[in-house]
């Protein structure tokens, strides 16, 4: 599982900084997450297979957070895009994107299937066999969700030495690595933890932006590997939380303990302040494994 950091600032793009935007591998999937301004630009600019996204989630329609994808939609378009794409987001983005794409006379060649979001319970929005995805419920001036990602367990491995040892046949590996008892040449059954080795655990990532403070998440996210926490200003703007409807980096810090995830990312900073080690500064005490999100950062989770 790979997280690539394309925009982490709130609120306008700037000539060094870009709205949020994130791509998240896992399992063969390029999810992105959110579409700011200036989204394909950054894709662009970090190499990024971007004809490889085939699902996008969308937290909120304020622009920092989807200006982006009326004019990666038409890229996608113009380059002959011929596979499906989904757009996961709250109720209304289909009616924004499609008033684009009809006011420019610019119908997409390629099927463009909406999914839109209204519950405020988090709910399964995607799954396959590798991957699943489900809403995060968040607390925003309008209607947000944030997203959590969990890979499922993995095919046990299985373990060569082992089967050779005992004779197994290849007929009988791929039965052995979805959970089965093996054969020996003797024709002895050979119990399948002997066969095989432990898959990898799977991974969580939870992304969640833009918030308040909002304690009722945390079953949620309870233990993911790393958590996105917009921390939008310090402390000593807290009175702005309440208006705007944003977190502090004290808050995201204190809903990643109560938490108890691996790894805190801090990320949808104000543009106010000259250094982003005021962040990571005022959150560290409270929750001690915590990083600064940075656009063109990657993180291995």
């Amino acid at each position: 599982m790979k997280l690539t950091i394309l925009g982490c600032y709130s609120a306008t793009p700037r000539t060094l900084t870009n709205p949020t935007a994130q791509l998240l591998e896992i399992r063969n999937h390029m999810f992105l997450i959110d579409c700011g301004e200036g989204t394909q630009v950054q894709l662009r600019k970090h190499k990024l297979k971007f004809s490889r996204i085939r699902h996008i989630f969308i937290s909120h329609l304020h622009g920092d957070h989807f200006f982006g994808l009326p004019g990666l939609i038409s890229t996608f378009r113009l380059l002959g895009r011929e596979s499906e794409l989904h757009i996961y987001g709250p109720k209304g983005i289909k009616e924004a994107i499609t008033l684009f794409l009809k006011l420019g006379d610019s119908w997409t060649n390629y099927p463009l299937l909406f999914h839109e979001l209204s519950s405020k319970k988090s709910e399964l929005i995607f799954e396959d066999d590798k991957v699943l995805v489900r809403t995060i419920p968040l607390n925003h001036r309008i209607y947000t969700n944030g997203f959590l990602f969990i890979e499922k367990m993995a095919p046990r491995v299985l373990n060569i030495e082992a089967a050779i040892k005992f004779g197994i046949d290849k007929s009988e590996f791929v039965n052995i690595k979805n959970g089965k008892d093996g054969t020996s040449k003797e024709g002895k059954s050979i119990p399948n933890p002997e066969l095989t080795i432990d898959p990898p655990k799977p991974k969580r990532y939870a992304f969640c932006s833009d918030t308040a403070y909002k304690e009722d998440i945390v079953p949620l996210i309870e233990e993911v590997d790393l958590l996105y926490h917009e921390s939008t200003f310090l402390e000593t703007e807290q009175r702005l939380c309440a208006k705007t409807k944003h977190s502090t980096a004290a808050e995201a810090a204190t809903i990643a303990k109560k938490a108890n995830v691996n790894k805190l990312l801090l990320g949808h900073y104000s543009t106010r302040y000259k250094s982003l080690e005021l962040f990571k500064e005022e959150a560290k005490p409270i929750f001690e494994n915590v990083d600064i999100a940075e656009d063109g950062k990657v993180f291995e989770i």
